[in-house]
């Protein structure tokens, strides 16, 4: 069974529009075709009931003789033409036989049924209606009475019959002629149904629209004119995303009163540790020193988990590959090193541009780090929602068993290299707060290959 609850609006109001035309449209098919059936039947029975009514009033009893009136209907005459008559004497035992009949009958008898022979007794002189199997076993219509002549000792039915094919024939043409028409016109009312449904919720498809343009960072708010149907939920809409933001700069300052508050007193530490010397001073500094380190981490990520469950914003990327590629190979200019970007035009990070210069940046810097002299950033779109940005160098790269550690916090698997060891920790936790990740490789160039999985905006 269809479950409507789960289909969209338009397919649920087309599906209930289209079955309540439909079965209107059958009803009323059947409804017309019936009337006609009626209609003609009732016609025809006239023209019986005006046959029957002749041999009634023109039949006469001579001697005790029952004597027929002379018809002119040429139909009568003719074996098998279809219409007959004949005039019945019903005995006291219920029997009856033919007295006289019509041509057209030639070898064949009308015979009533019993419960026809009991419609008659109970209404005589009431011309009763039934069909009848005639000759060739025909359909037939039937128009009789029942009536006592003067001079004639038993009961007298008088009979005509028609062959009733033709109504049934044109009874048929007028159902089938029916159901085409009307066919015709559910299926133009239906498409009037979708036409008029997709007319009439095209304010809520802009609605949702413009609500994703506002999650893809496209928009700040709802800007659109609605009907008052949706303006309210417009209003509200706008009034949530006032609301959201309002929360998220509010955690932001409380983000940065508590980095400042943790902050100072680490700085005092360092200050007083370095002022005496000795050694509960270097274990004091060397402490405090990773605590404002893991403070520093914790804060930012924080941060960009907040900023990530926002609407987000768009960061255009090929000027921030541009500006770190400028920036690092001055860093590492006594290494010589070479980097060489590639990144379409139109390629966007859905986020914020700290965020993404923290992350890449981070990356870039660890493999100049590295590298001897060459390091390689491919960023692409990875469909509608998703972008890759691979960094390369030629440095002595990372052996798989040693990847994993590599991402894990405080880890330094050369303790004569600069850093404390946050560098692709926070790479991980920056990307895992917006959804992405990172994955370390071999890169062609001979080192390490880093690859950042990132939301994408949207051209």
């Amino acid at each position: 069974m269809l479950d409507l609850r789960r289909r969209s609006l338009v397919r649920r109001l087309v599906l209930i529009a289209g079955g309540w035309t439909l079965l209107v449209v059958l009803v009323a098919g059947i409804f017309l075709t019936a009337q006609f059936r009626d209609a003609a039947i009732r016609r025809f029975d006239q023209s019986l009931a005006v046959l029957t009514d002749d041999l009634y009033a023109g039949s006469t009893v001579d001697s005790g003789q029952l004597r027929a009136p002379f018809l002119t209907d040429i139909r009568a005459t003719r074996a098998y033409s279809g219409r007959y008559w004949v005039i019945l004497d019903k005995k006291a035992d219920g029997s009856m036989t033919p007295v006289v009949r019509s041509r057209s009958l030639f070898d064949s008898d009308l015979m009533l049924a019993s419960s026809q022979i009991d419609l008659l007794e109970a209404a005589p002189g009431k011309t009763q209606y039934f069909d009848l199997r005639g000759p060739q076993d025909k359909p037939l219509r039937a128009a009789a009475i029942q009536a006592q002549l003067p001079g004639y000792p038993d009961p007298v039915v008088f009979l005509a019959a028609e062959d009733r094919s033709p109504i049934d024939a044109d009874a048929d043409r007028f159902a089938g002629t029916t159901a085409i028409a009307l066919l015709i016109l559910g299926f133009g009312l239906i498409l009037a149904v979708v036409v008029q449904v997709r007319f009439g919720l095209q304010p809520l498809f802009r609605l949702r629209r413009e609500v994703a343009s506002v999650r893809r960072g496209k928009a700040e708010r709802l800007a659109d004119d609605y009907p008052e149907e949706l303006e309210p939920l417009s209003r509200e809409l706008n009034a949530l995303l006032a609301h959201n933001q309002e929360v998220v700069e509010r955690q932001r300052t409380h983000v940065g009163n508590l980095a400042h508050a943790l902050k100072t007193p680490l700085s005092v530490m360092l200050t007083e540790a370095s002022q005496q010397p000795g050694q509960l001073a270097e274990v004091v500094e060397r402490q405090a020193q990773t605590m404002r380190e893991q403070v520093d981490h914790h804060l930012r990520r924080a941060r960009a988990a907040a900023r990530s469950q926002t609407s987000g914003e768009r960061t255009p990327v090929e000027p921030i590959l541009d500006e770190l590629a400028v920036t690092l190979e001055r860093i590492f200019q006594d290494k010589g090193v070479e980097i060489d970007w590639r990144c379409p035009e139109d390629l966007a990070f859905q986020g914020e541009k700290q965020d993404f210069l923290e992350v890449v940046g981070n990356v870039m810097e660890n493999a100049g780090k590295w590298s001897k002299g060459r390091i390689r950033v491919d960023a692409v779109a990875v469909g509608e929602t998703r972008m890759s940005v691979t960094v390369d160098d030629d440095g002595p790269g990372l052996p798989p068993e040693e990847r994993a550690q590599a991402l894990k916090r405080g880890q330094r698997l050369d303790e004569n290299a600069p850093g404390s060891g946050l560098g692709l920790s926070i790479v991980d936790e920056l990307a895992r707060a917006y959804g992405g990740s990172v994955q370390l490789g071999e890169s062609p160039l001979g080192g390490l290959r880093v690859t950042l999985d990132l939301p994408r905006a949207e051209s």
